[in-house]
């Protein structure tokens, strides 16, 4: 019985510590980063709708306002950004973040 092999529990609480240092130190990085996540993903959006109203300005010779883009099948529903603020779509086409939604 002597010849066992295996984990003491100093090696495994020694193995749990290091794990918890890594997890404190990532956690906070992670959620510092989130509203340059948020805004980028913003970004993102605003450039596919952007194409979508391209995309309907030739097809069709007018500016199209984002009602008018769901129904003719060029966006799935009405785009809202990661932080809440809807899509608007200028008189001249541009497409630009609105006013946040308010529930």
């Amino acid at each position: 019985m002597n010849n066992q092999k295996g984990f003491t529990l100093i090696e495994m609480l020694i193995v749990l510590l290091v794990i918890s240092v890594l997890l404190l130190i990532t956690i906070p990085n992670v959620t510092k980063h989130n509203s340059s996540i948020q805004e980028k993903g913003c970004e993102g959006l605003i450039n596919m709708v952007q194409a979508q109203v391209t995309a309907y300005e030739i097809e069709n010779n007018a500016t199209p306002t984002v009602d008018q883009l769901v129904d003719a099948g060029y966006l799935r529903e009405s785009p809202k950004c990661p932080n809440g603020s809807s899509v608007t779509i200028s008189a001249n086409g541009e497409v630009t973040e609105g006013a946040a939604a308010t529930q």
